[in-house]
């Protein structure tokens, strides 16, 4: 009984000290999800600190229901050009997309953002230049062009599927600036749906009609950033664009 004992004792002791080891060799075993992008896929403002991306990021929310593995990427602030140029010399990128099974692209919005403060300040608060001017200044922008090299440098680095997620209207309803998201945000999303359609094995995620007008709930009051519930819908759509149950 003695030697019964001391047998099941070293097992356990064996398995206990094998478990960590184990635990880790499982979590690489895992299929990995690189999110690339700006403050969204960050999870800015869901903290106490913004120092690391958020883990109730959709990101995560999607690594966590679907068992991947998560490199959060997300730079707050980057414009299309920033993350353009990270992934065509940055190895850091390079490396991560390289050995990545499933890729987000969140990014746009910053751009969007600046070309509206440019034509809110050079209209004077006269309505109808300020939509001749935000249509201008969006024509001559590269945001377009520099998400689709985004995509095609990314398509040259791996064959994993891809999810662009679109540019949700981020002002509450009672703002002004609502009202002119949607009248120009249909547009410009109907350009990312182009750009998917047009990419082998490229999936839209549409936070623009996950969102609608339902901002009090999903946008951070005060901000333009989505809340946690926020990001659990575009964790949602994020899911069923890649096809996971």
């Amino acid at each position: 009984m003695k030697k019964i004992i001391k047998s099941l004792a070293v097992v356990v002791l064996a398995g206990s000290i094998a478990s960590p080891a184990a635990f880790a060799e499982s979590e690489q075993a895992k299929e990995s999800l690189v999110a690339l992008g700006d403050s969204i896929p960050f999870g800015l403002n869901l903290g106490q600190t913004n120092q690391n991306p958020s883990k109730a990021a959709y990101p995560f929310l999607i690594g966590a229901e679907d068992d991947l593995r998560v490199r959060n990427l997300g730079v707050s602030g980057w414009q299309s050009d920033q993350l353009l140029d990270a992934l065509e010399a940055e190895q850091k990128y390079r490396q991560a997309v390289k050995h990545a099974d499933y890729v987000t692209i969140t990014i746009g919005n910053n751009d969007l953002l600046q070309i509206l403060r440019e034509a809110g300040n050079e209209s004077a608060g006269d309505l109808v230049l300020f939509q001749q001017l935000l249509m201008q200044k969006l024509g001559a922008s590269d945001v377009v062009a520099n998400i689709s090299a985004t995509i095609l440098e990314t398509r040259s680095l791996t064959d994993a599927p891809i999810v662009l997620y679109n540019v949700y209207n981020p002002f509450q309803v009672n703002d002004p600036l609502h009202n002119v998201a949607d009248s120009v945000l249909p547009g410009i999303n109907q350009m990312f749906a182009a750009l998917a359609a047009s990419s082998e094995n490229v999936y839209l995620a549409d936070a623009y009609s996950a969102f609608g007008n339902d901002q009090a709930l999903y946008v951070i009051s005060g901000d333009i950033h989505p809340t946690a519930a926020g990001q659990q819908v575009l964790a949602q759509i994020g899911s069923d664009a890649f096809g996971f149950e």
